[in-house]
């Protein structure tokens, strides 16, 4: 209280005086500690709505006095309904002009009332009234009115609106957060609940343990499909790891670091697991996600309707509150005759927008969809792909893309956001990004890939080419791929070549296609997206559209070196298109200008090169080979090194992220190639010469060096990266861990030791910053 009594008022403009500030201490202590406002410590009347008037209270005191004087134990609580209701409604005006004001001036405004109501304990009251009956020895649990709990939660969740202090006090206390779980088993109070628990989960700092809710499994069984998709709005917070907002705690040595503390699965991590133990969880997600909505005719324009709800429609809870008295007025009107309330009712059901139900299922299935992405890409991905393509997902999805998902086109200049990142994105937009992000996690590294595809294109690519092995998963799993002509790759083609080049959806498009193509080569997927122009039109936004953006553009180059690896036909494509030096040069221009976006293209052709070099008898390779204007660049020794020495100068150990490691590992695939040719010698000499040209004697190769030993502890540890590496280069892995050795070898008469190539003044310059 010591620094409330000396704090500007916000009601009064001046100073709060010390006999005020003791009314308040005394009145609040009273309230929390023993019997609050009874009879023996209540203060006088008259001195109460004095000071009340003075300091705009608004009779919040007088009304918390009541309220606690009604809900003891042994009190008749229709009077405490009576009371809160009074409470409520002053709450929920002051909340609703939080919702609706502009947001910058709401953050920057003051609400009296939810402080007050707060400041003399309503908050803890409410806390209290809702906890009751679980304090209670008796054994039958006396049971609260539903409208009571109702309004009791109303008025938290009205406070947690304008005040986060309240949010984040709620969020503190542990044993309230469990026990609202517990209010969801009944349907009348599950809205209200849910949207609670959401906010409250919002602020909390340390994750929520699933496994600590009273039987979680038969709570989330008794759910219907439409709780369900909003307690995944709940669990889109509980399953992914927090975004800790510090570029520095991106770093891959920031990260192991914390692996070595702590190997033990995450909290997120045992939440997801959690989930996956309750029978028929993710067989229920796939319903929802691929459920169909029948529109309404006669609705006006979506995207016009959308702009004008969703300004103050934040939270689908609310929009779902709206669906159910717009339901419930329905049954009303048709049962009994018009009367004031009715009317009133009726004016909203027909304000309502037509389209509201399509806007109400895009909502939650952006929640279902995340939660079903996040659950791809954790420690039981394996798991969740099998159960997913067991489900028909893919399928599902497919026959949802033009009705639904992709309907329409809409025009997206948001900046890319990451997976953790909170989206201020229209629903339509995130649900479009949370789709896209939900099949590149799903195509990523996964045999069951090929479920994007219709069957017939499969059979025409995969079994009528001699150059197609059959995927094991045609043969097994013929009935989890697309119905119809159109799989679901072909349609996400169609749209992504309409999306304007720069378009933040390009992003997530091309990211998406890419992961169906990465992993072991695949000659027939790779034509059959050449077939329908896609290398083209990669290369005319990376050469002729203008396109700025970094993110995009990486994404592009990423696409492209998996589409042309190792593919003489995409090669020969390339040279037709490019066909002048000026595009070349811009290609090239694009490549340099950004070498960290650009590499893993850079990789993938001098790959393909080492390849095509050794195809010699193939006719078709040889021409490709003498023509092509790109292999014939990266064929020159000096140009290569040019790349070397660059990728290696642009990465250190504490630079080292997700993002940037693939420049180390493009380095290391110049040099494999240069071992196996026996011209590894070459190339460390190459780049001795040119640090000492730059006066930096030591510098790179002590750099690369320090690289290399963080390659082996990352690495060796992890088998996906591993084979993910061995799967993209053709190149075992074992081959890989023998060339670092080889590289960090200690003998100093060794051509192949990089400290062979380091005079001794310079040597080990960088040696403790592996240990930090």
């Amino acid at each position: 209280m010591a620094t409330l009594l000396g704090s500007e008022s916000p009601w009064t403009g001046g100073k709060r005086s010390v006999r005020n500030g003791n009314i308040i201490a005394k009145i609040r202590h009273s309230q929390i500690v023993g019997r609050g406002f009874s009879r023996g410590t209540q203060l006088p009347e008259a001195l109460l709505q004095d000071r009340d008037k003075q300091a705009k209270w608004h009779s919040i005191p007088e009304l918390l006095q009541k309220l606690h004087e009604s809900s003891h134990p042994n009190s008749d609580l229709s009077h405490t309904h009576s009371v809160l209701k009074e409470l409520s409604s002053l709450l929920s005006m002051e909340a609703m002009s939080f919702v609706t004001e502009d947001r910058k001036s709401a953050q920057e405004s003051t609400f009296p009332i939810t402080y007050t109501f707060d400041l003399f304990g309503g908050v803890d009251l409410l806390v209290e009234i809702l906890m009751r009956p679980t304090l209670t020895m008796q054994k039958k649990k006396p049971k609260m009115n539903d409208d009571l709990v109702n309004d009791c939660l109303s008025v938290l969740y009205n406070c947690c609106i304008c005040t986060e202090g309240v949010t984040k006090s709620l969020a503190a206390r542990d044993y309230f957060v469990l026990f609202l779980f517990t209010l969801m088993t009944n349907k009348k109070t599950f809205l209200q609940t849910a949207t609670l628990i959401e906010d409250i989960l919002g602020v909390k700092k340390a994750m929520i343990q699933l496994e600590g809710v009273a039987n979680l499994s038969g709570l989330v069984q008794s759910f219907d499909q439409q709780q369900l998709a909003n307690f995944c709005r709940i669990l889109s917070v509980t399953v992914s790891e927090p975004d800790v907002g510090n570029d520095d705690k991106h770093t891959l040595l920031a990260k192991n670091a914390q692996q070595k503390q702590d190997s033990s699965l995450s909290r997120a991590e045992v939440n997801q697991v959690t989930l996956l133990n309750i029978p028929g969880f993710i067989e229920r997600l796939c319903k929802l996600a691929t459920r169909k909505v029948s529109e309404a005719t006669g609705a006006s324009n979506f995207l016009q309707e959308l702009e004008d709800w969703y300004t103050w429609l934040d939270n689908a809870l609310v929009l779902d509150a709206l669906m159910q008295m717009a339901t419930e007025e329905t049954e009303h009107t048709s049962t009994e005759s018009s009367n004031e309330s009715s009317l009133a009712t009726s004016t909203l059901r027909h304000r309502l927008p037509q389209s509201m139900k399509i806007v109400h299922e895009i909502m939650y299935k952006v929640e279902v969809l995340y939660v079903l992405c996040v659950l791809l890409m954790g420690s039981h991905r394996n798991q969740v792909h099998k159960m997913l393509a067991e489900f028909r997902l893919i399928p599902g999805l497919n026959n949802l893309f033009d009705k639904l998902i992709w309907r329409k086109y809409t025009s997206s200049n948001h900046v890319v956001h990451g997976q953790n990142e909170n989206c201020d994105c229209s629903p339509e937009i995130s649900f479009k990004i949370q789709f896209l992000r939900l099949l590149q996690s799903f195509s990523d590294h996964h045999d069951a890939k090929e479920a994007l595809c219709s069957l017939k294109t499969q059979i025409k690519y995969y079994i009528v080419s001699p150059k197609c092995p059959l995927p094991v998963s045609l043969c097994s799993c013929r009935s989890l791929v697309c119905d119809g002509k159109k799989g679901l790759l072909t349609r996400l083609l169609t749209v992504m070549k309409k999306e304007p080049p720069d378009s933040s959806f390009r992003f997530w498009q091309a990211r998406a296609v890419e992961s169906f193509l990465r992993g072991v080569t695949s000659y027939a997927d790779q034509m059959f997206l050449l077939k329908r122009g896609l290398l083209e039109n990669m290369l005319f936004c990376i050469i002729d559209s203008g396109c700025k953006s970094k993110d995009v553009l990486q994404s592009y180059f990423d696409l492209l070196g998996e589409l042309m690896k190792f593919n003489i036909d995409a090669f020969k494509r390339f040279n037709m298109y490019v066909s002048t030096d000026n595009k070349f040069q811009t290609f090239m221009t694009q490549i340099n200008s950004s070498l960290v976006d650009s590499n893993m293209l850079v990789r993938c052709i001098i790959l393909s090169l080492d390849r095509f070099e050794t195809q010699t008898e193939d006719r078709k390779v040889v021409e490709v080979l003498s023509e092509c204007c790109l292999l014939s660049y990266l064929a020159q020794v000096e140009n290569r090194l040019s790349f070397l020495f660059r990728l290696v100068n642009i990465i250190n150990v504490q630079t080292l992220t997700q993002e940037n490691v693939s420049c180390l590992n493009t380095s290391l695939v110049v040099l494999m190639l240069a071992r196996r040719r026996g011209k590894l010698p070459f190339y460390l000499k190459a780049l001795r010469e040119k640090e000492h040209a730059e006066k930096y004697p030591g510098c790179l190769l002590n750099n690369f060096h320090n690289l290399l030993r963080f390659w082996q502890r990352h690495y060796l540890n992890r088998d996906k990266d591993s084979t993910c590496l061995e799967n993209s280069s053709c190149i075992p892995f074992s081959y890989w861990n023998e060339t670092v050795s080889v590289l960090l070898g200690s003998d100093r008469t060794s051509l192949c030791a990089i400290a062979s190539y380091i005079d001794e003044p310079f040597m080990d310059l960088d040696r403790d910053l592996l240990e930090c």
